[in-house]
C-alpha cells in the first residue's frame, strides 16, 4: 500500500464546507454591530507577482471568505442597509470567453449570484461608478486599507478621513468556531497528522530535509489540500531556528529532525510540530530534553480549561520548563530566577516564543496574540481552537549564551491543536504520535 493510500484509508469522509445559511448568519451578526446608515467594504487579497509575468498562487482574504465563501480573485463585498434589510453586494469579474481561455473559467455575475450567499452582483468593471454611488453621503465606512488600491481611492474620495476598521468586529465573531468549522478543522488536523506519520515512516539518515517536505506536502496535495504555511523541516542545528524553512540540508546520523507543517481544508488550518531522531533512536541528552518539552506540553494542554485565562497554558508550560532546566543542570539558579518576573526569566534563553496561538482561517488566527505578548487577558471559551507548542532550543551557533556541548544542536518543539470544550480540552491532532516509544517504533518503518 502506498503512503497516499494509507493516508486515504485512515481519513474519514471529507466534511462539507460552511453552509450558506451559516454565512448569512455571520453577515447578520457583523452588520448588526454597525449603524444602519453605515457601509462595510471587504476586499480580497491582491494577486502577487512571483517573477516577471509569473504570479504566486492566489489565496483568498480570510475575512471575505468568512462572510461570503468567495475564493476567486478580485472579489469585493459591500454590506449596506436598504431601509428594510442588510444587503450583501458582490463585485466580481464578468464572463469573458477570451480571458477565460487563458486563465480559467469565471462564475460571472449570474454564477456568483446563484452559488454564493449574496443579494446582488455587479461587474468589477463597474466598481468605481457603482461603489461611489453607494457611498454617496455615507458617514460611516468600514474598510481595511492597502489591499485594493482602487477601493482605497473610492473610499478616500467619499469619506475624506480614515475609514473605520471592521476587523475588531469580525475578529470577535471568528474566535469561537461553529460545529461546521470544527468539522473542517478536525479533518485538516487528521490529514496533517497522517502526513507527519508518513514523514517519520519514510525518514532515513542521508535523506534531504526537502524529502521530508515533499512527503508531507505530497500528502496534502494528493488529498486536495495545500500547506497552510511554508513547511519547516530542520535537522540538527537547523531545528534550533524557530522559522527555518530553507529545508536544504541532509539529515545526519545522530541528529534530531523538527517538522512544523500543517494544511488547509476549505481555508481552515492545522498546525503540527513533531521532533524525532533521524536514525530512529534518541540519545540520552535528546531524550532528556524531549521528555521535558513533552511534560510541559501536556501541562499546557491540561490548562486549556473553559473559563481559564488565555495565559494559563503559557504559565503552565513555563513552570515545567523553568524547573526542568534547573533539574538538568542547564540553569544554575533559583526557580524564581529561572521563571522570572512576568515569566521572562532565564528559561527564556531557550524558550523564546509563546506557548500557543488561535487557529482557524489563519494559522495565527485572529482574536489574541501569543502568550507572553502582553495582550489583553482573554478567557477561554468552548469552541475556541488554539495550539500548544512549547519548545527548547540549544543552537550550537549561538554566541549570546553558554551551552554545554552535550546539549548543543538539540532543538525540540511539540505542537498540537486543541479545541476548548465544557468538559475539557480535546486534542484535534491526537492521531499524530508523540510518545518516545511510538516515535522510535515508527521512524524508518516503511
Amino acid at each position: 500500500m502506498s503512503m497516499y493510500d494509507r493516508v486515504t484509508s485512515a481519513l474519514g469522509e471529507r466534511p462539507e464546507g460552511i453552509s450558506h445559511s451559516e454565512m448569512r448568519k455571520r453577515q447578520h451578526d457583523f452588520c448588526s454591530e454597525m449603524a444602519t446608515g453605515a457601509v462595510a467594504i471587504i476586499t480580497n487579497n491582491p494577486v502577487s507577482i512571483r517573477s516577471r509575468d509569473t504570479h504566486h498562487r492566489h489565496r483568498f482574504n480570510s475575512y471575505l471568505h468568512y462572510l461570503t465563501g468567495w475564493h476567486g480573485e478580485d472579489g469585493v463585498a459591500a454590506f449596506y442597509h436598504n431601509g428594510d434589510n442588510w444587503m450583501c453586494r458582490l463585485y466580481v469579474q464578468p464572463r469573458d470567453i477570451e480571458k477565460e481561455t487563458w486563465t480559467g473559467r469565471r462564475p460571472g455575475l449570474e454564477g456568483a449570484l446563484a452559488n454564493w450567499p449574496v443579494d446582488e452582483t455587479v461587474s468589477r468593471d463597474d466598481l468605481r461608478e457603482n461603489l461611489s454611488q453607494l457611498l454617496d453621503n455615507v458617514e460611516d465606512i468600514y474598510h481595511i486599507k492597502s489591499l485594493d488600491g482602487e477601493v482605497d481611492e473610492i473610499v478616500e474620495l467619499a469619506l475624506h478621513e480614515e475609514p473605520k476598521d471592521p476587523r475588531p468586529i469580525l475578529d470577535e465573531l471568528r474566535v469561537v468556531k461553529s460545529a461546521g468549522e470544527i468539522a473542517l478543522m478536525q479533518y485538516s488536523a487528521d490529514l496533517a497528522a497522517h502526513a507527519h506519520v508518513e514523514a517519520m515512516r519514510q525518514c532515513e539518515v542521508g535523506m534531504g530535509e526537502w524529502h521530508m517536505q515533499s512527503v508531507i506536502e505530497g500528502c496534502f496535495l494528493y488529498h486536495q489540500s495545500e500547506w497552510a504555511y511554508p513547511s519547516i523541516v530542520g535537522s540538527g542545528d537547523n531545528a534550533t531556528i524557530l522559522h527555518y524553512n530553507e529545508n536544504t540540508d541532509v539529515m545526519k546520523d545522530g541528529e534530531l529532525v523538527l517538522i512544523d507543517a500543517g494544511c488547509e481544508v476549505d481555508g481552515y488550518a492545522s498546525d503540527i510540530t513533531r521532533t524525532f531522531p533521524a536514525n530512529g533512536k534518541f540519545t540520552e541528552a535528546q531524550r532528556a530534553i524531549y521528555e521535558l518539552v513533552l511534560k510541559a506540553q501536556l501541562a499546557g494542554i491540561d490548562a486549556c480549561q473553559a473559563g481559564s485565562p488565555w495565559s494559563a497554558m503559557h504559565h503552565a508550560t513555563s513552570h515545567v520548563l523553568a524547573q526542568g532546566l534547573i533539574d538538568l543542570g542547564i540553569l544554575d539558579c533559583s526557580f524564581e530566577e529561572a521563571l522570572g518576573e512576568d515569566y521572562n526569566g532565564l528559561y527564556r534563553q531557550f524558550f523564546m516564543h509563546g506557548t500557543g496561538h488561535f487557529l482557524g482561517l489563519d494559522v495565527h488566527d485572529v482574536g489574541g496574540g501569543r502568550q507572553g505578548d502582553n495582550k489583553p487577558e482573554r478567557v477561554l471559551s468552548p469552541g475556541m481552537v488554539l495550539t500548544i507548542e512549547p519548545g527548547l532550543y540549544f543552537g550550537a551557533w549561538r554566541e549570546d549564551v553558554e551551552i554545554d556541548s552535550k546539549w548543543a544542536g538539540i532543538g525540540v518543539r511539540i505542537e498540537d491543536d486543541v479545541l476548548i470544550t465544557e468538559s475539557g480540552p480535546v486534542v484535534l491532532t491526537a492521531k499524530c504520535p508523540k510518545e518516545i516509544t511510538e516515535i522510535e517504533a515508527l521512524v524508518g518503518s516503511k
